[in-house]
């Protein structure tokens, strides 16, 4: 199940990237406002997209959302099971097996970027264990 709605999340995430630069550069407008944004635009435009066609341009989009899908998709799966084999292990379901799992997800995902550093590594795998702690903290208060 949660394979599927990483996949999801993976999906609307790339729409939603690819649809506001084509707004942005459809309007005319300066991405100088925006963090990283000629970086970000140039590691994860469509290399496709260049206007030639719709059909070209949707099938670019098409296999870039598939892709970011397919990734967050095995990372919501690869989570899941360090969270279980750590429960199953340890015989208890505590912050702790969420923060190694996700810190072990966020290296992974920083390993498929193009050109991955060690500082890049590290800081994923800091904030994947961050954000799933705090997400296991905060279960239990609301």
């Amino acid at each position: 199940m949660e394979f599927v709605c990483g996949r999801q999340i993976g999906a609307v995430q790339a729409v939603c990237r690819e649809a506001y630069f084509t707004a942005l550069e459809g309007a005319g407008l300066d991405t100088s406002g925006v963090p990283d944004a000629s970086k970000l635009a140039r590691r994860q435009r469509l290399p496709d997209l260049k206007g030639e066609t719709c059909a070209k341009s949707l099938e670019a989009m098409v296999k870039q959302t598939g892709k970011e899908s397919i990734q967050w998709g095995l990372a919501a799966g690869m989570y899941s099971g360090i969270t279980y084999g750590l429960k199953e292990a340890r015989g208890s379901h505590d912050w702790k097996n969420s923060a190694i799992a996700g810190a072990v997800t966020g290296a992974t995902l920083a390993l498929t970027t193009e050109d991955p550093s060690h500082e890049q590594i590290v800081q994923c795998a800091i904030t994947g264990a961050a954000l799933s702690t705090a997400a296991n903290l905060l279960t239990g208060i609301f």
